[in-house]
């Protein structure tokens, strides 16, 4: 497995495995596919994204991404995570790889707290993030998605 920062080049690949997650449903907050653009500036090139990473299978396809950035809310300090791992993969050691780089990333970045939202019906989201060492700080009970669905939210803090 290859770890390394994301590029522009990226986002199809990125766009393409959160677009398949978004499709199945369950396990993150976006609920309408993204585009390219979107993902690029989001994850890689916005003044806000402080580090991306991507996991590639040894032959180059991509396993997962996971992106660090400083968004409005957020105490000075803070970052949030957002971690995308292909279904067929996860539990592979692509999250616990791409962790280990971001931790690294945000120390150098001067990042004190790594702030992870994840919905509350989320099972292996909130796994993932409990198992890197994450603690709760916060939950909204009454987070609905656009269709009305009430699953709230769990607000996780891993202080590095």
């Amino acid at each position: 497995m290859i770890i390394r920062p994301a590029t522009p080049a990226d986002a199809p690949a990125m766009t393409a495995l959160q677009n398949e997650i978004i499709a199945i449903g369950g396990t993150t907050a976006y609920q309408r596919p993204r585009h390219e653009d979107e993902v690029r500036e989001d994850y890689i090139t916005a003044p806000e994204a402080v580090y991306c990473h991507v996991a590639l299978d040894d032959d180059g396809t991509l396993l997962g991404f996971q992106a660090l950035g400083r968004w409005p809310g957020l105490p000075a300090g803070w970052a949030d995570i957002g971690t995308f791992v292909t279904p067929a993969r996860q539990r592979s050691g692509a999250g616990a790889a791409l962790f280990a780089a971001t931790a690294a990333a945000a120390r150098a970045a001067g990042i004190a707290t790594i702030n992870a939202t994840i919905r509350a019906d989320n099972v292996p989201g909130l796994g993932y993030y409990a198992r890197r060492g994450f603690i709760i700080y916060a939950t909204d009970p009454d987070w609905a998605l656009d269709d009305g669905r009430v699953v709230g939210r769990v607000s996780k803090r891993f202080d590095l």
